[in-house]
């Protein structure tokens, strides 16, 4: 396979005026999250979690505003970044299904809940429903190998989970969404 470059020297990032990082999410950082952290690299996972929680995600703008905030070099971030699957670089739906894929979770049958969530939502894995409602995940392990297969809803761990109950919870959904529930 061959690796796909991309010349991130000369790319352009989107911006927008408002910042991702406020001054009050600066203030709040500086007050609550940075005096746990004996360096600021250390408190970098979770000012990434902060700003990905106000955001939706980690746009590149704001990748660059955690480097200055942080005096750490956007190399540094993004690797970090990239680094764990939890952080979104794009726009997700509403709610994230994470189905586990550790070797507990693929003897215990995760491959078929995959299969028929790609079919009930009309998505592949990583990608978000058109009404932006749902984004279909692969995760590695949730640690939860003695209750596999397992997946999280947002960050709701649902264990020894079957289609039936995926299907309920995805039913559930629309129709809370819909004013129907």
């Amino acid at each position: 396979m061959a690796w796909i470059t991309k010349n991130s020297a000369t790319m352009t990032i989107e911006r927008r005026e408002q910042p991702y990082l406020t001054e009050e999410i600066r203030a709040d950082l500086t007050r609550r999250i940075l005096p746990r952290y004996e360096t600021k690299m250390a408190a970098l996972l979770p000012v990434l979690h902060e700003v990905q929680h106000h955001a939706g995600y980690l746009p590149h703008q704001a990748l660059l505003e955690v480097a200055d905030f942080l005096e750490l070099t956007p190399a540094q971030v993004l690797d970090t970044a990239s680094f764990y699957e939890e952080f979104f670089f794009t726009p997700v739906g509403k709610y994230i299904i994470g189905v586990c894929q550790s070797i507990a979770c693929e003897a215990c049958g995760h491959q078929q809940i995959v299969d028929y969530l790609r079919g009930k939502l009309g998505i592949e894995p990583h990608e978000t429903t058109s009404d932006g409602l749902f984004t279909l995940r692969c995760m590695e392990c949730l640690g939860a190998c003695d209750t596999a297969p397992c997946a999280l809803v947002n960050e709701e761990r649902h264990d020894l989970i079957t289609i039936e109950q995926m299907d309920a919870m995805i039913d559930d959904i629309r129709a809370r969404e819909n004013g129907r529930g």
